[in-house]
């Protein structure tokens, strides 16, 4: 998380993230659209969103339907670049989740698909979510996928898929282990490009094993009550806060 050059290779390749999720068949509107009825169980007018770690816009492209105006931050800068291409008219800011700086707040913050499992420590936890409420309109909501909490972390845990979109094969293998808080995860990538060839790479993904408390604590600190929703067979739940109080 030290800027751009400490990130995972595989965020620096936003055109190929983008072919493996596909072809995986993510489904980011059913997720979009859970997310969206969260925000407006808790609060009906919302009508701003920021999605925190946007990737390459693939949530944002369905929160842009639902929502007045919508914004994204993202660290790495090849994702921020697919982003803008991808949603033309979308403000998207290249910033890191523990201390980017927006000239205004949102009525709804939101961090997918585990992103904030990148984190290093707690005390970076709360720096992230002292972040978001600091963009937070009174009565917001935040919306925060976590990674798995450590007891439902598995160990020696194996993954691969083979994907074939628009003419290009990837492979995709992992393999995660427990070291201290944290999974390691080793991923290897072999890509078949009709132009390209044959290319292999590897990425090293280090991935915080917060506590349910820990997560608590870092939202209470941002001035949010907050309820915890989950866990599913393969998804690790979803945190949702709200401001209390007033500016």
């Amino acid at each position: 998380m030290d800027g751009t050059n400490g990130l995972a290779g595989i965020y620096r390749r936003a055109e190929l993230y983008e072919t493996i999720y596909r072809g995986r068949g993510k489904d980011y509107a059913a997720d979009s659209a859970r997310v969206t009825a969260l925000v407006r169980e808790h609060h009906p007018s919302a009508a701003s969103l920021l999605d925190v770690a946007c990737g390459t816009g693939s949530h944002l492209r369905y929160f842009a339907k639902e929502f007045d105006h919508v914004e994204g931050v993202d660290l790495a800068a090849d994702m921020v670049r697919l982003a803008r291409r991808n949603l033309p008219g979308v403000p998207v800011h290249q910033g890191d989740m523990r201390d980017f700086r927006l000239d205004r707040t949102f009525d709804a913050i939101t961090c997918m698909f585990s992103s904030i499992g990148y984190l290093r420590d707690a005390d970076e936890l709360t720096a992230a979510l002292e972040c978001f409420g600091r963009h937070l309109a009174p009565g917001g909501v935040i919306v925060l996928e976590p990674w798995w909490f450590p007891e439902r972390a598995l160990a020696r845990h194996v993954v691969g898929d083979v994907v074939t979109v628009d003419g290009r094969t990837v492979s995709r293998v992992s393999h995660a282990v427990r070291r201290g808080a944290a999974h390691h995860m080793e991923v290897h990538y072999l890509v078949a490009d009709p132009d390209a060839g044959i290319q292999h790479f590897t990425d090293t993904h280090v991935l915080a094993l917060f506590e349910r408390e820990q997560y608590e604590a870092a939202f209470a600190r941002a001035g949010c009550r907050v309820e915890y929703l989950g866990p599913e067979e393969t998804s690790p739940g979803l945190f949702v806060g709200v401001r209390t109080g007033e500016e």
